[in-house]
Formats: structure tokens, sequence, C-alpha cells
């Protein structure tokens, strides 16, 4: 049996609603395997977000462990988990996240430089992603110059970037139309499958589940390990 690559044990996550406590996530336990591709179902405000949230180390359970890689993460302090995450974890937002005044090639190569990364080694490497991405012409454009499915793409080849082990994509085909997205969807899936990388996708889309290895579903705090649907 291989070994995990993530081990979630016990995990708690409480939020407040004015005097009301939500527990988004009541004791939920997953391993997740290295080169995987792991669809999180649930609707809107269901946990699966916050679920992204912990794995990446922005957030912080109340309770329970994460391990990345045989790391616990969850005692780690907040310049130890950007370092962790600079280095282990790429990320994919649904409405982007681009900056608007730099262009796609700066905006692919922002993060590892702010991490310190050499510029003429990041630059090479983001122009490999872009041309992978079908974007190489498009490397000094803005992001207000690209479409929906393009800025998706650069935010692709960014949290591509740095080599991540894992990549956590929340809702990364929801800003789009649905033609816009599977192709979208396609084109990471062949990316981090081609290099291996561990995928976690939350998404309400059964589409997207079908072509996972695994699918779960959150409800009520609770995790359920699902068969993808046939």
């Amino acid at each position: 049996m291989p070994k995990p690559i993530v081990r979630i044990h016990d995990l708690h996550k409480t939020y407040r609603e004015g005097d009301r406590k939500l527990h988004v996530l009541d004791g939920v336990s997953l391993d997740i395997y290295a080169g995987e591709f792991l669809a999180l179902l649930g609707a809107s405000g269901s946990g699966k977000s916050t679920l992204l949230n912990l794995l990446s180390g922005i957030d912080s359970p109340d309770r329970g462990r994460i391990f990345i890689d045989s790391l616990d993460i969850t005692p780690l302090n907040d310049r130890q988990l950007t370092l962790f995450r600079r280095e282990n974890i790429g990320i994919i937002f649904q409405f982007f996240n681009l900056i608007p005044t730099c262009t796609v090639r700066e905006n692919v190569t922002l993060p590892q430089e702010l991490g310190g990364a050499p510029r003429r080694r990041a630059e090479a490497r983001a122009g490999d992603l872009l041309r992978q991405v079908g974007l190489g012409e498009r490397a000094d454009a803005f992001p207000d110059k690209l479409s929906g499915g393009e800025q998706q793409r650069v935010a692709i080849a960014r949290a591509l970037l740095h080599e991540p082990k894992i990549v956590l994509a929340d809702e990364p085909t929801g800003n789009l139309d649905d033609d816009t997205g599977r192709g979208v969807i396609r084109l990471l899936l062949r990316l981090t499958r081609e290099a291996g990388k561990t995928l976690i996708v939350a998404t309400h889309s059964g589409e997207i589940a079908r072509q996972a290895d695994r699918v779960c579903r959150i409800h009520d705090g609770q995790l359920r390990v699902e068969t993808p649907p046939a």
C-alpha cells in the first residue's frame, strides 16, 4: 500500500455567526495519496474551502492534525507555514487573483521572486509553463486583456511554477462558462498528471468529479468517501 502524502486526523473547525457556533468540520479524517486526483463535493458553505485552507496552512484547525509528506503542519507558526506553502503547495482560486498592474509573466513569477528565487530562473520556467498552457505569446499582456479562461490558465501556470507536491484548486471553473471550464480542467489534469502532482479540487461539478480518482463529499461537518460517479 503506498504511503499517503496527506494524512488528516480528527480535524475540527468552528466559526461563530452571531451567537451561533457553526461546526464546519467535525472530526474529519482522510488519507490522500501521491499523484491522486481527489474531488471534494459539497454545497456552498459545507466546508470545502475551509478544508483547502487548512491543508495549505492559510487557516488553522481548532483541533486535529494535518501531516503533509510526514510533516505535522498544525504546530507551525505563520512564518514556517508561509515557507512550507511556498515550497510545497500550489493554489488555484475561483476568481484568478491576478494583479492587474502586472503582466502575465510578472503574475506567474512574482510569488517566487518574493520568495527570493532568481528572476532569470523564474522567468525561464514561467515561459515554459505559459507555452504549455497556450499563452506563450501573451506573456507581456495585462490581465484585463485576457478572457476568463486565459486568466485561469495564467493562475495554473503560477500555481505550478515552483513545482509543488500538492495542487489545491478551489472551484477553479466556478467563474467560467461550461466549455471554457472543461478546457481548464483538462489542462490542469494533464499538467498535474504529467508531473505526478497530487491534485485536490473543491467543486460543485459532477462532471469534474467523474474524472477524479476519488470523490469525497462534505455534509454537516462530516466527510464521506464516495465512488466516482459512473
